[in-house]
């Protein structure tokens, strides 16, 4: 059959090198655009990457039947289709889902800071600036820091963060309760 009266192994050629193409330029330039998909929202398998796999994977299979084998063209449709199907959805399960729930990178922003509990290393004077350790997952934060109350904080004391300004951990003293048994 020829549509168009193009060879249906020429359409699938078409099909792959444009949609081989598109997937490039889609991977390289989506962050500087923007292009999150229907990933963000919930219809995952909207996903630009998983289209382009798709139709990627349903030519090339469509073009290497055409070319090498003798049957029907509606039978090389479907099985090249129920291949890249299966192909697609195990690579959606097994790599696109798993690098979406990977943690981004190690990195946080300073309003994250805000309510943690940190250690004074470097003594905090009444009207300047001292150094304070916070512990979090991805390691140890050390940030310069001021009181909030304008009282000298002595190294070693366990501080709540209030707020931060500029860079600055305002901080006040941490009192713990005691646990009574």
């Amino acid at each position: 059959m020829e549509p168009f009266s193009i060879p249906l192994e020429t359409i699938y050629l078409y099909g792959l090198i444009i949609s081989g193409v598109l997937t490039v330029l889609y991977v390289l330039f989506a962050d500087v655009f923007h292009f999150h998909g229907a990933g963000d929202g919930g219809l995952h398998f909207l996903n630009p990457v998983l289209i382009f796999a798709f139709v990627t994977v349903m030519s090339a299979s469509g073009f290497l039947f055409e070319r090498l084998s003798s049957l029907h063209y509606l039978l090389i449709l479907g099985i090249s289709a129920g291949a890249a199907f299966i192909l697609v959805t195990l690579l959606n399960v097994f790599v696109l889902v798993p690098l979406s729930s990977a943690e981004e990178s190690l990195v946080y922003k300073e309003s994250d800071l805000q309510g943690r509990v940190g250690t004074v290393i470097t003594a905090i004077p009444a009207n300047g600036f001292g150094e304070v350790m916070i512990d979090s997952t991805s390691g140890r934060i050390a940030k310069p820091a001021s009181s909030f109350d304008g009282d000298e904080i002595p190294n070693g004391a366990d501080v709540l963060v209030v707020q931060v300004k500029n860079g600055v951990l305002e901080v006040t003293v941490h009192h713990q309760l005691e646990s009574f048994i």
